[in-house]
């Protein structure tokens, strides 16, 4: 089928959307409200400005630079849950806090195909941010591998590990680029029962090696099929700000597995008003 789904991450106790539109999100992670850009927002805000002005911190662009505007008395970091994991949120570069919340019903999907294995699972996480999956997966009994070409992500990711006292799980924290990785893992035999692949649309390794997606994906995904276990239990991948459909994706993992759920659809963020915000596209598979 060909369908396309949409996953919804709802407010929660230290998440929700407050109100998007112009252009502009206003989200509140634990107790500070913060104001950012997002191209979807196309269409007018719900609530007046005033009510955006109470914005604890926001983005500001000017041209190709941006940086936020942060009022006195919010921490440089400060900690948050979210389905059942717990995060530092920190305003950093490119308006972005080091969590995506849209991710929160993979991450349950994640934890689900896991614990019904009932047997050991070691999971790869590709362009693995601050830890989401990777944690996710780890809190669900799986050994991962989690794989970012920044050294701040991994650091993050780690404190973020700490912080959801799964410290002590079995995740490997790697720094390299992600088909670099890949590729030794082929000529060294390493196998994986899962693969989460997160890809950006443009990027560069720890060592300035290039990542286009219109060039770099099919390779990779190739690969990534070839160091899959005998038994492969699920593939996820996820697409941020590509330009590409959901379907593509899905295509691109019908040809990798024949057989099996395929899933494919877009991720979103339910305002309190109940108004969805797109944030992306997945596609799935699972044995």
């Amino acid at each position: 089928m060909n369908n396309l789904n949409f996953l919804t991450t709802n407010p929660s106790a230290d998440y929700e959307l407050i109100d998007s539109g112009d252009g502009e999100k206003l989200e509140r992670f634990g107790e500070y409200l913060l104001r950012r850009p997002d191209p979807q927002a196309l269409w007018p805000k719900n609530l007046p400005e005033r009510d955006w002005q109470n914005a604890h911190a926001s983005f500001r662009r000017d041209g190709l630079k941006g940086d936020w505007i942060i009022k006195p008395g919010v921490p440089e970091r400060w900690p948050i849950k979210l389905a059942s994991l717990s995060f530092w949120i920190h305003p950093s570069s490119f308006k972005h806090t080091g969590l995506f919340p849209e991710q929160a019903p993979n991450w349950e999907w994640l934890q689900k195909i896991i614990k019904g294995a009932g047997r050991p699972i070691s999971v790869l996480n590709l362009f693995g941010y601050t830890g989401g999956a990777s944690l996710a997966a780890a809190s669900a009994g799986a050994s991962v591998c989690h794989v970012d070409g920044s050294k701040v992500a991994i650091k993050w990711g780690r404190d973020n590990a700490e912080l959801s006292g799964l410290a002590q799980k079995p995740i490997r924290w790697i720094l390299d680029d992600a088909a670099k990785f890949v590729m030794r893992e082929l000529k060294r035999g390493n196998k994986y029962d899962g693969i989460i692949l997160d890809p950006p649309a443009f990027g560069h390794g720890p060592n300035k090696e290039l990542w286009k997606i219109e060039d770099s994906l099919l390779p990779l995904l190739r690969d990534c099929r070839q160091i899959m276990s005998d038994k492969p239990l699920f593939f996820l991948l996820n697409g941020y700000a590509s330009g590409y459909s959901a379907l593509a994706y899905a295509n691109n993992l019908r040809g990798l597995f024949k057989t099996g759920n395929f899933e494919q659809g877009e991720l979103t963020i339910a305002e309190k008003s109940d108004r969805p915000l797109p944030c992306g596209i997945y596609a799935r598979w699972n044995s």
